[in-house]
């Protein structure tokens, strides 16, 4: 069994040595294959190629498109304490610098020397340097301002103001008075019809005591402009607008009015369990009974 099991192996790998057979079929196959490689490598090919001059393409289209120029500005001798905006702008400096510079210019400031207009801000060191050699401050410009300052600050000692009728520009013409205040004082005579008495200046949002009382002798009120709710006829919703009347006490009033017919004065509203004698003196400037 061996030497047969021998010989069938042996004639097993001998035969093919005699007898080479050839097969057509994966000969063909392989051919196409090859092929079909090839023709995958020539696709891929001019695929690069083309995408390639597509990108030549557009490489030397954008050599084309224009280049953004710097901006075009003059320097020319100026005075800081006088020029304006449009004239900055000229120099090179952008709008909203310009703007900062007549903003502080407006609220007195003053540039007395070249390196306080370097301190504006927005303006940077390189331009400053570039803008020096042509600051030309005007002394004579410079003392109207110095002279236009002290009058203001004469001025704000003596002037009287009426609460009810000043606005903000009048209002801060008084010493301890600046934009915040004067805005927060006509905010609250808007908002409760006018002052009734200078002391509510105590009310005005962020009034400090020692403010108060720099303020309050140049400070006078005139109770004939204090803009009043007629109670016979406002609703609920005009009555609780007024800082001084809460829902309950507007609702109280417009409840009464409605049982007992038409409220004559404040009297009238004594009896309401809403109000307490304080309450009733504070709302009472603000109330008509026509």
């Amino acid at each position: 069994m061996i030497v047969l099991i021998l010989l069938v192996l042996l004639a097993n790998y001998a035969l093919p040595l005699f007898f080479p057979v050839t097969d057509k079929t994966e000969t063909s196959f392989l051919a196409e294959v090859d092929a079909f490689k090839k023709s995958l490598v020539s696709r891929d090919s001019l695929r690069h190629e083309e995408l390639q001059r597509k990108y030549n393409e557009r490489f030397k289209n954008y050599k084309t498109y224009p280049t953004f120029k710097k901006d075009i500005y003059t320097l020319f001798p100026f005075d800081p304490n006088s020029i304006d905006s449009a004239t900055l702008t000229r120099l090179g400096i952008k709008p909203y610098i310009a703007a900062n510079i007549l903003k502080y210019r407006n609220k007195g400031g003053v540039f007395r020397t070249k390196t306080d207009f370097g301190k504006v801000y927005g303006i940077s060191p390189e331009k400053f340097k570039e803008l020096e050699p042509f600051i030309s401050i005007n002394e004579i410009t410079l003392t109207k301002v110095d002279s236009f300052v002290n009058t203001g600050k004469a001025f704000k000692q003596d002037i009287i103001v009426d609460l009810n009728s000043a606005d903000t520009t009048l209002l801060m013409q008084i010493k301890g008075i600046g934009r915040g205040y004067a805005k927060g004082i006509v905010r609250f005579r808007r908002e409760t019809g006018g002052f009734a008495s200078v002391e509510q200046l105590n009310e005005v949002y962020g009034m400090r005591p020692e403010n108060f009382e720099k303020i309050r002798p140049f400070c006078t009120v005139n109770q004939d402009l204090i803009q009043k709710i007629t109670v016979n006829t406002a609703s609920t919703a005009r009555l609780n607008s007024h800082p001084y009347l809460s829902f309950y006490q507007a609702k109280a009033i417009y409840e009464l009015r409605r049982n007992r017919g038409k409220l004559h004065n404040i009297n009238d509203l004594k009896d309401l369990p809403e109000f307490s004698a304080e309450s009733l003196a504070k709302i009472k400037p603000y109330l008509s009974f026509e």
